[in-house]
């Protein structure tokens, strides 16, 4: 089972996200379709530069599961929402993801690798026909990350520090 503080702030914001994101839309079960809406909207993300790279429209793949959210059975009047066992799957293949990496921390890249991985799932099916498939995101994210790891619950402003620094450093 995937502990909370194992996740990067980044990832535990996403995951918040994806709980209102199925609340606004009447879902009790939160689905790695609520997650890749919070994922792909998520202000200063990972996952909309690897879109990007991708070749993937984000207005186009928003647009996409949001229909497929409507899809979803609305209940009314319900007090609490639960992780659906298709989330919680992709919750461990994203720990798994990590490993792979040798991070400490799972990050947004993880849970968006996780998705993509998972060929039954509407969300992986997804963004499989659209271009982001797991092999095509691990490669991108490979080519944009190279050999750094995940060690802290923040590698974010680490790694907007290090932009920060090369931009003043080798600015011409």
């Amino acid at each position: 089972m995937l502990r909370f503080e194992k996740l990067t702030v980044k990832a535990q914001e996403a995951l918040q996200d994806a709980h209102e994101v199925a609340a606004r839309h009447e879902n009790q079960e939160i689905t790695p379709l609520h997650l890749l809406a919070a994922l792909v909207n998520q202000a200063d993300g990972v996952v909309p530069p690897l879109l990007a790279r991708l070749g993937v429209r984000k207005e186009t793949l928003i647009s996409e599961v949001e229909r497929e959210i409507g899809r979803l059975p609305k209940v009314r009047g319900f007090s609490d929402q639960r992780l659906g066992r298709a989330l919680n799957d992709a919750l461990e293949r994203a720990l798994k993801e990590a490993d792979d990496f040798k991070d400490e921390y799972v990050s947004t890249e993880h849970l968006f690798l996780a998705i993509a991985g998972s060929d039954r799932d509407p969300a992986g099916q997804l963004l499989k026909k659209l271009g982001a498939s797991h092999e095509a995101i691990l490669q991108a994210l490979t080519g944009v990350r190279g050999t750094q790891r995940v060690t802290s619950q923040n590698p974010e402003a680490t790694y907007e520090a290090l932009d920060k620094y090369a931009m003043k450093r080798f600015a011409v």
